[in-house]
C-alpha cells in the first residue's frame, strides 16, 4: 500500500464516522424524543472525539509529506490531497477535548433554542448560546493562529474555505449600496400593479406533503438514496447517499413548506450528484457553502419564481388542492412570488430584501466573535439593525434574533455564504441559459433535465476537484462579483414588472 493509499483508506474512516454523526444529526433535528437529548450529546461528543482522533492521527503528517513527494498522481487524486493538507490544517490546530466540549454544548444550546423560540425569550437561551460562542471563541482562535487569520475569519473558511470577510465586505458594501435605491424602484413599479389576494385556506398537511413529493421527483431527488421529513427549522443533511431533507407546515399558508421543500432540494441534488468514485474522500465532498447555497438558491428564486417556474407550478397547485380562479393562474403566481414586501422571518423574506437579513447577521456575528458585542446587547442590535436595513423592528425575539438556528448550532462564519450563494446562483443561471437555451422552455414544461444536466456537469460531479474561483471561473466565465446578480434583479423586478 502506497502511501497515498493508505491516506485515503483513513480518509474513508473519517467518512464513516462523518456519515454516522450526520445521520444522529438528523435524527435530532427530526425524529428524537426530548428525554433522549442528554444521552444522545454524549454519544455525538463521542463521535466527534473519534473523528477527531483519527483526524489527528500523527501518521497523517508522514503519509501526506509522502504522498506529495511521490511521482505525479492524476488530476484527482492530486486536488484529494489538496484537500487533505488543506483539512489538516485546521483540524490539527483544535484539541480533542475542546472539540468534545463544544460538541456537548451544541447539543444543549440547540435543545434550549427550542424551548426559547417557543417562548419567545432570549434571556433563556442566553447562558447556554454564551458557552457556544465562548468555545466557537476559543476554536476560532486556535485555527486563526494556525492559518494565520482573525478568528471570525478561520471560523469562515470552515464553511467557505479560502474565503476572508475583507472580500465579503467589498462585495456585500457593493450590494449594500445597490439595494436602497433600488427597492425605492421597485416599490413604485409595484404600487402601480394590484394586490394578489391572499390564498384563503386551510391547506391539508398531507396534501402539501404530497405536493411536495412531486415537486421533488420532477426535479430529479433520487427517493432511493433521501427523504423528506418535518423539523422546526428546514434543512439539508444526513450521509453519503442517503440525504435527507426537512420542511415546516402551516395550513394555512402551504407556500413556505412548498419553497422550503425546492430549496432544500437543490441541496440535495448537489449531495446526490458528487462524483460516487470520490463520494468518501475530501475531493468527493461539496465545494463550500456559497457554492451549496447556490444549488438551492438557484432552483428556489432563479427556476420557481420566474415565469417558467411558475408556469410549470400553477396547475400543479391547482390540481393539489382542488382551487380555480385568477388567484391561481400562473401570472398572479409569479406577481405573488416577487412581491417584494420588508419581513421579520429570513426563510420568508422576498428575493429583495433577502440580502439584508444575512447583511445584519453576518455584522452582528462578526461583533460576537470579535468580542465587539455581547450577547446580553444582541436583541438590541438585532432590532436596531432591522429597522436600519428594512425599517421595521420585530414585535420580540422569535421574530427577532431567536428565529435562526445557526449560532445555537455551533454555525459561526456560516451567514455570508446565503448572499455569496444567491450571486453564485444569478452567475450560474445565466451562464446555463445562455448554454443551454432550452432551459426554461424546459422548465416550464416540467422536465428540469437541460438544467440538471448542465449543473451536475459544472458543478455536481466535480466535487472540490477545484477551489470555489475556479469551479465559477470555468462555469460562468468570470470569479464571483455582483454585476450579474443586480442585472438579475433589475430583470426581474422592473423590467418584467411594467
Amino acid at each position: 500500500m502506497t502511501a497515498a493509499d493508505a491516506l485515503f483508506d483513513h480518509f474513508g474512516r473519517i467518512a464513516a464516522v462523518s456519515n454516522a454523526i450526520g445521520i444522529l444529526q438528523w435524527d435530532s433535528d427530526a425524529m428524537m424524543p426530548e428525554g433522549a437529548a442528554a444521552t444522545r450529546a454524549e454519544s455525538m461528543a463521542a463521535l466527534s472525539v473519534i473523528r477527531h482522533d483519527l483526524l489527528t492521527d500523527p501518521r497523517l503528517a508522514e503519509w501526506l509529506s509522502a504522498a506529495q513527494t511521490a511521482p505525479a498522481a492524476g488530476l484527482w487524486e492530486q486536488a484529494n490531497l489538496r484537500e487533505i493538507a488543506r483539512i489538516l490544517a485546521v483540524e490539527t490546530a483544535v484539541p480533542a477535548d475542546l472539540v468534545a466540549a463544544s460538541s456537548r454544548a451544541v447539543s444543549a444550546c440547540e435543545m434550549q433554542w427550542r424551548t426559547a423560540r417557543a417562548a419567545a425569550d432570549f434571556a433563556m437561551l442566553r447562558p447556554a448560546l454564551e458557552e457556544v460562542l465562548r468555545l466557537q471563541r476559543e476554536i476560532g482562535a486556535a485555527k486563526g493562529a494556525r492559518l494565520g487569520v482573525c478568528p471570525y475569519d478561520a471560523l469562515l473558511n470552515d464553511y467557505e474555505p479560502g474565503a476572508r470577510s475583507q472580500r465579503i465586505d467589498a462585495l456585500f458594501d457593493d450590494l449594500g449600496a445597490f439595494l436602497p435605491g433600488f427597492m425605492d424602484e421597485v416599490a413604485v413599479v409595484q404600487a402601480r400593479r394590484p394586490q394578489e389576494a391572499a390564498l384563503s385556506g386551510p391547506f391539508a398537511t398531507a396534501t402539501q406533503c404530497s405536493l411536495g413529493l412531486e415537486i421533488m421527483t420532477a426535479m430529479g431527488f433520487d427517493f432511493s438514496r433521501g427523504r423528506l421529513d418535518i423539523s422546526a427549522h428546514p434543512f439539508c443533511g444526513g450521509a453519503d447517499n442517503d440525504v435527507r431533507i426537512t420542511t415546516r407546515y402551516d395550513e394555512n399558508d402551504f407556500l413556505g413548506a412548498l419553497l422550503g421543500i425546492v430549496h432544500e432540494t437543490g441541496h440535495a441534488l448537489y449531495e446526490q450528484g458528487r462524483p460516487q468514485r470520490w463520494i468518501h474522500q475530501p475531493v468527493g465532498q461539496a465545494r463550500g457553502m456559497s457554492v451549496h447555497e447556490s444549488q438551492s438558491l438557484l432552483m428556489e428564486m432563479q427556476v420557481f419564481r420566474s415565469r417558467a417556474g411558475t408556469a410549470f407550478l400553477a396547475p400543479k397547485l391547482r390540481a393539489a388542492f382542488g382551487r380555480t380562479g385568477g388567484g391561481w393562474s400562473a401570472d398572479a403566481l409569479w406577481r405573488r412570488f416577487t412581491r417584494v414586501q420588508p419581513g421579520f422571518i429570513r426563510i420568508e423574506a422576498d428575493e429583495v430584501t433577502y440580502p439584508a437579513h444575512i447583511i445584519l447577521r453576518y455584522r452582528l456575528e462578526k461583533a460576537l466573535i470579535g468580542g465587539d458585542l455581547s450577547l446580553a446587547d444582541l436583541p438590541g442590535a438585532w432590532n436596531e439593525g432591522m429597522r436600519e436595513l428594512l425599517g421595521i423592528v420585530p414585535p420580540d425575539d422569535r421574530f427577532g434574533c431567536l428565529q435562526d438556528i445557526h449560532w445555537p448550532s455551533g454555525g459561526w462564519g456560516y451567514f455570508p455564504t446565503y448572499t455569496l450563494g444567491a450571486m453564485t446562483a444569478a452567475q450560474m443561471f445565466d451562464a446555463a441559459c445562455r448554454a443551454e437555451p432550452e432551459i426554461l422552455p424546459g422548465v416550464a414544461k416540467g422536465d428540469f433535465a437541460p438544467l440538471t444536466g448542465w449543473l451536475h456537469t459544472h458543478v455536481h460531479s466535480l466535487g472540490s476537484l477545484y477551489e470555489t474561483d475556479m469551479l465559477l471561473t470555468r462555469a460562468t466565465g468570470r470569479p464571483l462579483d455582483a454585476v450579474v446578480y443586480k442585472a438579475h434583479l433589475r430583470r426581474r423586478y422592473i423590467e418584467e414588472a411594467v
